[in-house]
């Protein structure tokens, strides 16, 4: 049963959520500075990435406002507020009227349409909601767009099949076989073909008119119906029957072009709430199994999935080994192995074995929620190139209808000119200057990039954030964790007095059961190289300073290098070769067996694979890389030269936000770290890269978090952005450069009113199509095969 809409098969089961959208905009948002506490550990390898406040950049002088805005955010659901789902949107465009025509009704404090999800979240402002509720929906259907309730307990069944598409485009239809009889009929009687164009324009135009007058009154005066009402009137007005019935048919082909390729746009979202099934079977206390809804699960239920089938929630593997493919969600096709205990994400597919898990997520909080809830939020956040366009194309069509007015009234007054030339060519122009094509250009583009971002596991945080990389010139890399794995390994062991595995053996024993990431590398070093396992007695840890303990009745201590006084002898020798180590940037301790130096140990944190694949490609692209990092100079110069780029070390948090900020003041940079002890950094950055695994401080800490912690994404979202802001550019010099072509050609009377819609509406559909290009988009890079595996979500893609 759907805790949301009250029925046994949910219709909406990813959108019926029970959590609050994340609250994905915190800095500068608020006055009040938010804090995080963590758990302070010891630094491997000389990076101080304590945590700091999260403020807004931690300085007097923001070098991101355009990001870190004041304005408050977007309306999200909450107590006060109700959903729907929109029907019959064809562009972004039908979004601002159903937006303006719903903020004219009293007691509605907010309106927001998401035009990727189809979702319209309506904010009261009075305690009378039910009453309120009718009159939206009354007034979203007089505008002409129904909505489909999500929070009633009987949600509409939407119709589908032949009924459902011959209710639609009922009147196109029946325009184009009357037009067709009337074609006809004209070979042999002139004035009844005549009548028959006449009388089939105005019925075509019933509908439209109410439309425009319901939009006029709503706060959209001119809208593309008004336009079209003009138009159409005026050309019965001159008896150009067939231009004016031919207009109305153009006009409605167009508005199912744009619908096509709007649902195109949307299919990657539609897809990833697909992947959520809507049974799963759940195993009881007593051992029954039994086939439940999806929607009743909650956490500490056991679920069981059979091999090729889709966890519905986020769970904790009770087996004590199994492969999921994760591609859904990674874009990574080759399968992942997880041990017993450990997570596994919704939408991940079974692949080897029966399964059994132990649901963690509640209702509405798995992983797809997440990257649902976050989608829709970034498509509210617009670029400034595309609030530009909004803006312009207010002030835009009453200009040009002010002119089409000037060029029907200036020729006739003061030429002497025909009045009938004249009104047609002004007809015409009204026409071709209708700013539809010029209005989606930016927002489909948008809407396609975000898409595509997700699919190469980078959830980016609306087009603001989208523009933004696309300018980067500088991308700046915490070390820890970030350009390394964030995980000590054992490096060298040093024998003295005994050899290396005795020595491993005996750290090893002391090293048993403790938690610090030292400790673990010491024994797995041990496993790996299948040393004796020894039993250690009267173990003690002093903090900061190493472990000590008695094995076989020697005993056996594992101090710091650096943390040795004057009772423990090594020897200069001895000394010089772990002084040695730890100038590589190690973590070195001593190993002494009754008080005598027997050997050492050396630990680092080691690069990631991908970190110079990462690096050479930026560097390939034009963007310059920085490694911010804690450790010493020398440690890190040799770091960085491996990785031909450059470094700032030493610094403490602080340190990281001034190197920020000098860097800020002659580039654009962006700044990548683990979204929790760099948000200082973060923040003060052009953009705001986390680290995270789709985790909530990753998304909520920066304007773009990648998924499952690969910076190899990095180069191929750079290069994705670049392409969608080149695509705007392309689009809009389309749309301009269309309709300033047929405006000359209109005013001097070559092209008429058929032409005229058409240019129209194909400027529309070349500018959809163009950016649907992007869903295709593959990094031209050698940043990996991973950035071109498009997973079972988006396959469905590659026939645009």
């Amino acid at each position: 049963m759907c805790h949301s809409c009250h029925s046994v098969k949910c219709q909406n089961p990813v959108q019926h959520s029970t959590k609050p959208e994340s609250k994905l905009d915190t800095c500068c948002s608020s006055a009040t500075v938010i804090e995080t506490s963590c758990s302070t550990t010891e630094v491997t390898d000389g990076d101080t990435d304590d945590p700091a406040p999260q403020g807004c950049c931690s300085s007097q002088t923001c070098s991101s406002q355009s990001q870190h805005s004041t304005t408050p955010s977007e309306p999200t659901p909450s107590a006060d507020s109700l959903q729907w789902r929109v029907t019959n949107m064809d562009c972004p465009s039908c979004a601002n009227k159903l937006e303006t025509a719903l903020k004219g009704i009293g007691g509605v404090e907010s309106a927001q349409v998401r035009f990727a999800t189809e979702k319209l979240i309506v904010t009261l402002n009075q305690a009378d909601s039910d009453s309120l509720k009718a009159k939206i929906e009354a007034k979203a259907a007089k505008t002409g767009f129904p909505l489909l309730d999500l929070t009633g307990s009987n949600p509409p069944e939407t119709e589908s099949g032949w009924l459902a598409t011959l209710k639609k485009d009922g009147l196109l239809i029946s325009l184009i076989a009357v037009m067709t009889f009337a074609a006809m009929l004209s070979q042999w009687m002139p004035d009844a073909g005549t009548a028959l164009f006449t009388l089939a324009t105005v019925l075509g135009l019933i509908p439209i008119v109410k439309k425009a007058i319901t939009l006029g009154r709503s706060g959209s005066p001119f809208s593309i119906e008004t336009l079209m009402s003009i138009a159409a009137f005026g050309a019965l007005y001159l008896g150009e029957t067939v231009e004016a019935a031919m207009v109305l048919v153009l006009f409605l082909i167009g508005e199912r072009l744009e619908g096509y390729a709007s649902a195109k746009a949307r299919a990657g979202i539609q897809a990833l709430m697909a992947l959520v099934p809507e049974t799963v079977i759940r195993i009881f206390e007593d051992g029954r199994k039994e086939s439940v809804s999806v929607s009743s699960l909650q956490p500490g239920h056991i679920i069981e999935i059979a091999p090729g089938g889709r966890l519905p929630a986020d769970a904790h593997l009770k087996n004590d080994i199994a492969a999921f493919d994760m591609s859904a969600l990674t874009g990574e096709s080759i399968p992942v192995e997880r041990q017993q205990g450990e997570k596994v994400l919704a939408g991940s597919l079974a692949v080897d074995r029966l399964v059994s898990l132990e649901v963690v997520s509640k209702q509405g909080e798995s992983a797809i929620d997440r990257i649902l809830n976050l989608i829709e939020d970034a498509e509210s956040r617009r670029a400034p190139v595309e609030r530009f366009i909004d803006r312009f194309s207010r002030w835009y069509t009453p200009l040009m209808i002010v002119l089409a007015a000037l060029v029907v009234v200036i020729p006739p007054v003061m030429f002497g000119e025909s009045w009938d030339t004249w009104i047609y060519r002004g007809l015409a122009l009204l026409l071709i200057a209708c700013p539809c094509a010029l209005v989606i250009s930016t927002p489909a583009a948008m809407t396609s990039g975000l898409a595509t971002a997700a699919r190469h596991g980078a959830l980016i945080k609306g087009g603001a954030a989208l523009e933004a990389l696309s300018k980067v010139e500088w991308v700046a890399f915490d070390k820890t964790g970030t350009l390394t794995e964030g995980k000590p390994v054992v490096t060298d062991v040093l024998s003295w007095e005994s050899n290396e595995n005795v020595l491993l053996a005996q750290a090893a024993a002391v090293e048993q059961g403790s938690h610090h990431p030292l400790a673990k590398a010491v024994l797995e070093a041990a496993n790996t190289k299948g040393v004796a396992t020894l039993t250690a007695e009267n173990v003690l840890a002093t903090a900061g300073k190493g472990v000590s303990g008695e094995v076989e009745g020697k005993r056996i201590e594992v101090l710091a290098l650096d943390k040795l006084d004057e009772h423990y002898l090594v020897g200069n020798e001895r000394q010089k070769a772990a002084q040695q180590i730890a100038d590589q940037g190690k973590t070195v301790a001593i190993v002494f067996v009754d008080g005598i130096a027997s050997g050492a140990l050396a630990w680092r944190d080691e690069l990631r694979a991908t970190a110079k694949i990462t690096v050479n490609a930026l560097n390939n692209a034009g963007v310059r890389s920085v490694m911010l990092t804690g450790d010493n100079p020398h440690a890190a110069a040799g770091l960085a030269g491996s990785l031909n780029m450059e470094y700032r070390a030493g610094l403490m948090p602080e340190g990281k936000v001034d190197a920020i900020h000098e860097i800020a003041l002659k580039h654009c940079v962006a700044m990548v770290g683990d979204g929790i002890n760099d948000a200082p950094a973060m923040k003060s950055a052009t953009i705001g890269i986390a680290m995270g695994g789709g985790t909530d401080v990753a998304l909520e800490t920066a304007d773009i978090a990648l998924s499952q912690n690969r910076i190899e994404q990095i180069p191929a979202v750079i290069a994705l952005s670049r392409a969608t802001m080149r695509n705007v550019r392309q689009n809009v010099a389309l749309a301009v450069g269309l309709k300033a072509v047929f405006l000359v050609t209109s005013v001097l009377g070559f092209t008429g009113l058929w032409v005229a819609v058409l240019a129209d509406s194909g400027a529309t559909a070349i500018v959809t199509l163009n950016a649907l290009r992007l869903l295709r988009f593959k990094d031209k890079g050698n940043v990996g095969d991973s950035n071109d595996r498009v997973g079972e979500t988006y396959r469905g893609l590659k026939s645009v």
